[in-house]
């Protein structure tokens, strides 16, 4: 015969057993990793129709968003370093899409801004949000867009603190 008091213990037990042996998909930094994965699946037949690779495409949006920036702005809104960025940025030129010149008023930042060609780009590529295909509202899509961007601005904000 089980006591009241033997559940609660067992349950206890049973978590303290699943802390010091944690399975892959008990953590959150693997979910939003392989979530993070499924996105880049999910995204790449239809970015492969517009020649872009999904870095190129977030690049891309951060202009639409603000045109003619810095590529340390740039590189700062898409959390890519310098050395990453730079061989986006070459291709898109490359492609078309925007170009790249030194700032007059300092000649040691250099300036993208798109082409017409990148602006129009964004007509076709912008129905690109799969919110109907995570399956969740879009009320659910839009609280968990947003609970991901907390948690990512506290880690950067927790690693920042904890560098000085």
């Amino acid at each position: 015969m089980t006591t009241a008091k033997a559940k609660p213990a067992a349950a206890k037990t049973a978590a303290k057993a699943a802390k010091a042996d944690p399975k892959l998909q008990d953590f959150l930094c693997f979910a939003i990793y392989s979530a993070n994965l499924a996105y880049g699946r999910a995204y790449k037949p239809i970015l492969e129709e517009l020649g872009l690779t999904y870095t190129q495409y977030i690049a891309i949006v951060a202009l639409w968003e603000e045109d003619n920036q810095t590529v340390s702005s740039l590189g700062e809104k898409l959390f890519l370093e310098s050395n990453t960025l730079t061989p986006i940025l070459k291709n898109l030129e490359a492609a078309g899409y925007l170009r790249r010149r030194r700032d007059p008023e300092d000649e040691r930042q250099v300036l993208i801004s798109l082409t017409e060609a990148g602006r129009r780009l964004r007509e076709r590529a912008l129905p690109l949000n799969l919110v109907k295909e995570t399956s969740l509202s879009p009320d659910d899509f839009a609280k968990l867009q947003k609970a991901v961007v907390a948690l990512r601005d506290n880690l950067v904000k927790g690693t920042k603190s904890a560098a000085r």
